[in-house]
């Protein structure tokens, strides 16, 4: 992965060509962090949902072409915006591929990850990014395809980071811990940042960064 400072450096010109200056500021863990997955059916919707395809299509609006998911391209992930359906179906038909093969453990050992990514921007930006969808105010934000992956890489390098911290999180299961720690994980089978929808939380602003992973099998 390439440094942080090499990072600060693609975004400070991105902003100078246009994009949005939206920063990460650190991750939330809660109780909404995990939620078991028990079934390949279950699996399938999750996955549907997170790809906005099939009967969650609907939720794709204008700005989901800011989202970053994951794919896999020969044996390696990689990750990547689509703009498509078309393509995001593709995703959905590689990651059921990918299960397939891993053969994911449902009693207790499959769960879905939603760590909150949250974000800084000035009021007087944040009041140009403003635009009604449906009938709702939200926010629509211009990034270029460098400035959206430098964001991602943040959010991904916060919650490597995190594994190797020593905190306390409340509510949380000793599973659950173990999966803050990636002590128990097993393999990540899929992960999207969700920038489509973002959200408000005391004021500040945050985007969900969703994992679906597995745990080992010595780990209940």
């Amino acid at each position: 992965m390439e440094s942080m400072r090499d990072v600060d450096r693609v975004m400070e010109r991105e902003i100078k060509k246009g994009s949005t200056p939206l920063k990460f500021e650190q991750l939330g863990f809660g109780d909404y962090s995990y939620n078991e997955i028990t079934s390949k059916e279950k699996l399938l919707q999750v996955l549907s949902y997170l790809l906005r395809i099939g009967e969650y299509e609907t939720f794709g609006g204008k700005t989901i072409g800011n989202n970053v998911y994951m794919d896999i391209r020969g044996k390696k992930a990689v990750f990547k915006r689509t703009r498509l359906t078309y393509e995001r179906n593709n995703i959905f038909a590689t990651i059921k591929r990918l299960a397939k093969k891993y053969k994911p453990d449902y009693e207790g050992k499959v769960y879905l990850e939603t760590v909150r990514c949250f974000f800084t921007i000035s009021e007087e930006e944040l009041e140009k990014c403003r635009y009604n969808y449906k009938g709702k105010d939200t926010y629509a934000f211009m990034m270029s395809d460098k400035y959206i992956m430098a964001l991602y890489t943040y959010c991904l390098s916060a919650r490597k980071a995190v594994a190797l911290e020593d905190i306390e999180l409340e509510g949380l299961s000793e599973t659950e811990l173990s999966m803050v720690k990636l002590e128990s994980v097993r393999d990540v089978l899929f992960q999207a940042l969700l920038l489509d929808d973002v959200k408000f939380e005391d004021g500040k602003m945050y985007a969900e960064l969703c994992s679906i992973i597995m745990l080992k099998g010595d780990n209940r």
